[in-house]
This record gives C-alpha cells, structure tokens and sequence, in this order.
C-alpha cells in the first residue's frame, strides 16, 4: 500500500519571518546568484507546497545572506523536512 504524501502542509514560519521583517520575495531573488531561486520557489515554501530539502536549504542559504549577521535554521522556517530529490 503507498502512503500518499500530503503536498500541501500549511503557511510556514518562513512567511511570518519574512512578513514581520517586511522581506519580499524579490530582495531574496535579487540576492542569490542567477537562477539560485526563484519567486515562484520562495512562495511555495511560504506557502507551504512541500519542497525537496535540496530546495529547502537554497531558501534557508538566501535567507541567512539576506538577514547576516542573523541566522536562521531549517526548523525556524519549516514545520516539516522535505523529502530528498533523486
């Protein structure tokens, strides 16, 4: 029997975080080297569409460039851990 992964697991501490700072998804995209991340990418997980753990950390490695000398760990942005890429 195949256990169906729920896809969608509710807004994320990411979005609190990034709404309380008033960071948009814009200043993080406008950070990362070209083609790092994108809008569409940070929303999801915002918004909690299951990311990869991959896509988890380039959101966690953008947000930490943006907010040094501040840093944050997954567990601070995600109640969930994503499921590893192939």
């Amino acid at each position: 029997m195949t256990k169906e992964i729920e896809m969608n697991v509710g807004t994320q501490p990411l979005d609190a975080i990034m709404t309380e700072k008033e960071i948009k998804n814009t200043d993080l995209v406008a950070i990362a080297p070209p083609g790092f991340i994108t809008h569409k990418q940070i929303q999801k997980g915002r918004k909690g569409r299951r990311l990869t753990v991959h896509m988890q950390q380039k959101v966690l490695d953008t947000l930490n460039i943006y907010s040094a000398p501040e840093s944050y760990e997954w567990t601070d942005l995600f109640t969930y851990r994503g499921k590893k890429s192939l």
